[in-house]
């Protein structure tokens, strides 16, 4: 799957599947806490967020399997088994193991987390799938893990847009409860996930951005809120349930108000000046969100990370983050994330490092920003108005 922009549909106000809300809780005859490593099964594993699942997994003294195509990041952590398999083919290698706990990573439609799941579900007792906080129907207010999800007209649709991804992987949760049980499944549901290894681009853009030096387009105001989740922290909060046998819904993101835009940016520029010394000094210039919208310039894709906190986007972030750290999630500073992020950017090879999958091209903000100079003048950041551009927020494997 490629992550890309989607926009949600949010109209649909009912929940999909009964999934209930369920808080955390041990599962019974778990072999968590006896004092040996697991046996752990991650379907998917090689990109972003598995191979950072797998390297504190192994830290830890567990020992793992990937499950996946071959494909992708072949040479990831090549001492790993592999099992070659499809989500859309036979689970044959599956059949007959024995596992103490299997992350799905990798499933964006109920069907392929049903077979998985139904395969898996006599021999492994735990099973955690990793979904989204796209699931809800509405981010017009602000949700908790027991706010009506979206769903489908048709439920047996399996292509994945703007309007089926959330439903889906609502979908896929059901199907994942429906097999194993509340009390045997872990739901987790990230906000958009950072760091180190995300070659989507999106967080990555703003460090990379200022490693160039000189002005820069930044959205709106500096307080706009957003939220985010660092890799590393999603994925230790995943093995900590699998340790723990813990089971519930989690959303796994940062908490309202930690974090703003400003705070994505600044910590953008005094990385870049500690790693890059870019010349000259980066300078963010803010544009205001109305001045963006006028100029066509959208929320998330070509301003990423950042969406105005207005009409149909009232609550994007919102999102409730209570539950997760009573269970053991933490938040690292937004420092480390953009120092480390923009240092692995800076080793990526040129090619790359000069083609951002997301944000605004070179010349199209060389021209955002002459439009903005020639309006009308210094004006005051606002930060009003801008147009609503929702977006899908995916958990690669």
């Amino acid at each position: 799957m490629q992550r890309r922009d989607f926009l949600l549909a949010t109209a649909a106000l009912a929940a999909a599947g009964a999934l209930p809300g369920s808080a955390a809780g041990a599962l019974p005859g778990s072999a968590a806490g006896a004092g040996r490593g697991l046996r752990i099964l991650i379907l998917g594993g090689t990109r972003f967020l598995g191979p950072h699942m797998a390297e504190i997994a192994l830290a830890r003294g567990h020992t793992l399997t990937f499950f996946n195509r071959g494909k992708t990041n072949a040479d990831v952590l090549p001492n790993v088994e592999r099992i070659q398999g499809d989500r859309n083919g036979p689970l044959d290698g599956l059949a007959g193991r024995r596992w103490d706990a299997v992350i799905d990573n990798s499933g964006y439609v109920p069907r392929q987390v049903r077979a998985s799941a139904q395969l898996l579900h006599a021999n492994v007792p735990h099973y955690l799938f990793v979904s989204s906080v796209s699931v809800y129907a509405s981010f017009a207010g602000a949700n908790d893990e027991d706010s009506p999800v979206g769903r489908l007209a048709d439920e047996s649709v399996e292509t994945i847009d703007g309007e089926t991804y959330g439903p889906l992987k609502a979908l896929s949760e059901s199907a994942a409860h429906a097999v194993y049980g509340p009390g045997r499944t872990t739901i987790l549901r990230p906000g958009l996930i950072v760091g180190p290894g995300d070659s989507t681009d999106r967080f990555t853009y703003w460090p990379a951005q200022a490693a160039r030096g000189g002005e820069f387009a930044a959205p709106g105001k500096p307080t706009d809120p957003v939220q985010l989740i660092d890799v590393r922290d999603v994925a230790a909060f995943a093995i900590d349930a699998v340790e723990r046998s813990r089971a519930g819904i989690f959303n796994v993101l940062s908490p309202p108000g930690r974090f703003t835009i400003g705070d994505v940016v600044n910590e953008s520029v005094a990385a870049a000046v500690r790693l890059a010394d870019p010349r000259p000094t980066p300078a963010p210039v803010w544009i205001p969100a109305d001045f963006l919208a006028a100029e066509k310039v959208a929320p998330w894709s070509d301003m990423p990370v950042w969406v105005p906190s207005v009409g149909d986007e009232a609550g994007f972030a919102l999102t409730s983050a209570a539950r997760a750290p009573q269970a053991g999630l933490t938040i690292r500073p937004l420092v480390e994330t953009t120092t480390d992020t923009l240092r692995w950017h800076l080793q990526r090879p040129e090619a790359e490092r000069n083609a951002l999958k997301a944000g605004l091209s070179a010349e199209r903000e060389a021209a955002l920003l002459a439009a903005w100079r020639d309006s009308a003048g210094a004006r005051p950041a606002t930060g009003g108005g801008g147009q609503s551009m929702a977006r899908r927020i995916d958990s690669p494997a």
